[in-house]
Formats: structure tokens, sequence, C-alpha cells
């Protein structure tokens, strides 16, 4: 049974070893019950991410897991990330800011460490609680939801819009899979709904329901004030006529504005700034080199980007690498003021700093390739003379048989190959029997004209420069003759 002492009270990172992709959600699951408390699980990919996750729901039915992705879009873009992800990522920073009730996983990837985030206030901030009973006024709720990101619209259908038909609200949050309908009796909530979006009719009812932005650029009378002093000032006066800074200025959402984020908000903080010091942080052996990866690919959107920058109206104005990401050394420091221990996948000795779990891949028997395809030789003596000869591939009888069947394949491919038509050469055509034999002229393209009589299924062709007739055999579909 492995020691979980050893990893809650250690102050410096440690080397899980023999912990095995298919054992790290039961790992983490028994270290997240262990904890004081939760336990949080890097991967490298968001495949990784979510096949852990699902297991450690498996494993353990009462564990908490929290999902915190990373960004669908490459760093730099000018497309938005999806709203389905924005709506994951900031319900997953609100249930970390919550009261925890029981053992609780985080699971992310290696992007979503390496990102900025908003600060724990302002989560808090952003979200709204919907519940029966709950005051607010209509005004007040218009102007909370398009602080949130949401667009108002005649009949609320996509992921992100909302509208608003006396006293009832449609929204359509982005986490969940239908539509939000909330029933006021003046100021009052009185019901929340489901409906579905294609038909818009109810199909349920909720008891609450936590909305959350749809996206995480907000836009108040705050932010826009400060995106446009720090726009200004970082790319100068003539900035003034980007698509970007208009759109923000008349209070508008673009596509990719989420990548501005640094100058919308006072500051932004790391995820490592939501954790808590006693929480448990376990990174995938394959988290450094998926790291360093990243920075690689930020450092190469940022240089093509500033490249461009500035060379007509409404070009891509890139932010410096540090305001949304973190750098490489400040990402070291972290992991190692956590701490932050590594899950590794192979057998090493017992120290102070390893912990071996004892977790292994069986080794898979393979059978000695060259004996299985050798023919064993049977004992001399024990068999009679022509069944040891056929036994033997290197007898005389069998050699000669082998190289007659190989004459008659060579033989066979020759004429083949005769048969064929190839470069420079002139195949002859075949016709009926009547019809005399003629070589086929590839000197002009050949005309198709009218079907012979005497034999309707085969077409007649004409060469442009002597006007010989000949024919090939070709595979021609066949009909009937034309009515005179």
């Amino acid at each position: 049974m492995t020691d979980f002492s050893r990893i809650l009270s250690a102050t410096s990172p440690l080397t899980l070893a023999s912990v095995t992709r298919g054992s790290q959600p039961l790992v983490m699951a028994d270290l997240a019950r262990a904890a004081k408390g939760r336990a949080v699980f890097v991967a490298d990919n968001e495949a990784s991410m979510s096949a852990l996750a699902e297991a450690a729901r498996f494993f353990a039915p009462e564990l908490q897991v929290i999902e915190f992705p990373s960004w669908d879009c490459l760093p730099y873009d000018r497309a938005s990330p999806a709203l389905s992800v924005s709506a994951r990522r900031l319900a997953a920073l609100h249930q970390l800011q919550a009261k925890r009730t029981g053992p609780q996983l985080l699971v992310t990837t290696t992007n979503a460490l390496t990102q900025r985030v908003l600060t724990p206030f302002r989560i808090r901030e952003s979200v709204k609680l919907l519940k029966p009973g709950l005051e607010i006024g209509h005004e007040s709720l218009i102007a909370l939801l398009r602080r949130q990101g949401y667009q108002r619209t005649d009949t609320a259908i996509d992921a992100g819009e909302f509208a608003v038909r006396g006293s009832i609200f449609d929204i359509v949050p982005s986490g969940l899979d239908a539509g939000l309908r909330l029933d006021f009796f003046g100021d009052e909530l009185e019901t929340l709904r489901l409906f579905d979006t294609n038909t818009q009719r109810s199909t349920g009812t909720v008891k609450e329901h936590l909305l959350v932005p749809a996206s995480e650029a907000l836009i108040d009378e705050a932010s826009v004030k400060r995106f446009r002093t720090r726009y200004r000032e970082l790319f100068g006066a003539n900035a003034t006529a980007d698509p970007l800074y208009q759109a923000v200025s008349d209070g508008r959402r673009l596509a990719g504005m989420e990548h501005w984020l640094p100058l919308f908000e006072d500051r932004l903080v790391t995820l490592f700034d939501h954790l808590a010091p006693e929480d448990v942080m376990v990174l995938d052996s394959t988290v450094a080199g998926a790291s360093e990866e990243r920075f690689g690919d930020i450092a190469d959107y940022f240089k093509n980007r500033k490249e461009t920058s500035g060379q007509k109206a409404g070009s891509y104005r890139p932010l410096a690498t540090d305001a949304l990401y973190l750098a490489p050394e400040e990402l070291a420091g972290l992991t190692e003021a956590q701490p932050a221990h590594k899950a590794d996948p192979f057998a090493q000795p017992e120290s102070a700093r390893v912990l071996d779990f004892g977790f292994s891949t069986p080794a898979i028997s393979r059978p000695n390739a060259r004996a299985a395809t050798t023919p064993t030789r049977p004992p001399p003596n024990t068999l009679p003379r022509s069944a040891s000869r056929a036994a033997n591939p290197s007898s005389p009888p069998i050699r000669r048989a082998a190289a007659r069947a190989s004459s008659r394949s060579w033989a066979r491919l020759r004429a083949l190959s005769r048969a064929l038509p190839r470069p420079g050469r002139r195949p002859w055509a075949w016709r009926s029997r009547a019809a005399p034999r003629r070589w086929f002229s590839r000197s002009r393209p050949a005309l198709p004209t009218r079907r012979s009589r005497s034999s309707p299924s085969r077409i007649s062709w004409v060469t442009a420069s002597s006007g010989a007739r000949s024919a090939r055999r070709t595979p021609t579909p066949s009909w009937p003759s034309s009515p005179r």
C-alpha cells in the first residue's frame, strides 16, 4: 500500500514512479480522498484530460471532478474560443472558489496552465445564481446579460443569445444543451424552465441555474475605458481606426477580441492563484515536452504577427507574449513552489525524491519470428526418403520443381507484357473474322463512324491521316442497332 503521507507533506517536487497511463485515474482518485485540499492533475492534451476525468468518475463516484480546458484556438488568432469552452472554463474557476463539500479533483492541460485567467474576485462578480424568488429588475438583467457577452435577438436559438418577450426571458447559456426560460412576475423570478431551441417549446423545469458569462472578455463601462486607454498607449493614436478599437468603443463584440484580454482587465492571474496551498498537483511525464512546444508556438505566432503589424489599416496588432501567457521561467518557479510532482510510467528505485507505486505494464511475449518462419528439419533416418525430400526444401527434386514453376510464371508474364501496348509501338487491333487485320495509326486522333451491320456491338474507327478503317478491341458498351 502506497503511503500518501509523503506526498501530502512534501515541500519539494517528487517523482511518482511506476504510474502508467491506465493507473493515473486510480492514483489521483485515492490522492483526492487522502488530501486535505483538492488534487490537481495536468495532462498534456485535451484527449488525455477527458479520458482521465471519465475514468476517475468511474473509480470514485463520490468524487467531484472539475475539467478546466484550454482555448480551442491558436495563439494570436483572429477567431474567438468557442462559447462552450469559455463557459466550461468560467464554471470551473467558479467551482474552485466555492466551498468544497467532499473530495475534489481538478483536471487541466498544459495549454490551460500556461495561460493567464481572470482574478477570483472578477469570477465571483461575473456569475449569477438564478432561482425562484430572486428579485431583479428587467433592465438590470439585460445589462447583466450584455456585460456577460450575450447578444440580444428576436428569438434565442444559438448559444450566447437571449430574447425578451414581456416578462419572459429566453437565454441560451453556453453550458446547457437546451435553452433557459425565465418567467417573471413583476421583478420576482417565478419559474425556471428548459426549452427546445428548435421548437421553442418548454421541456421541463429546473430548481436553480448558475449563469456564467458567454465570454471571458467582459464588456462594461470600466473595461471599455481601460481598453481604449491602453490600446492608444501601446499602438499610438493611428490605431484608433482599427475595427477592434471601434467595435469595443461602441460596446460591440468582435471575433478574436479575447486575445486582447489583458487590455480589458485591471490585472490577470494564473491558475495557481485559484488553488489553495494544501492542494496537491501532479504533472504527467509528457508535460515538460508539451510546455516547451507550447512556448515555441507562442513565440513563432507572435513573431509572424509582429512582422505584419501596422503595415495597413486594420492589421493585427499583437500584445507581448508575457501579457496573456506565462514565461517558461515563471512556470518553472510556480511548479517548484506549489510543489508539482511528476508521474513517471517507468520504474525507479526508491529514494528520498522517488516514490514507486508498483504499477507496470505486463510484458508481451513475442515469439521468435525467425524460428516460426524457418522450417524445422526432421532428424535423419526417421522418415522415408520421399518424405524427407518433401520436408527439405533444399533437396534437388524440390529445387527443380520450383525452377519449373518459376519459368512458367515468367513465361506468362512475358506473354502478358507483349500483349500490352507500349510507348512507340503500334498495337494491332482485332476485328471480326471476316474483317482483315489492319494496323492502327496513332499519328492522328481516331474518329468514330457509324456501327457496322455485321458487328453492331463494335465501333469502327477511321484515322484522319490515311482514312484506313481499323478497330480496336476495347471494352465498349453494347447496344441494339437503331431502326432504319
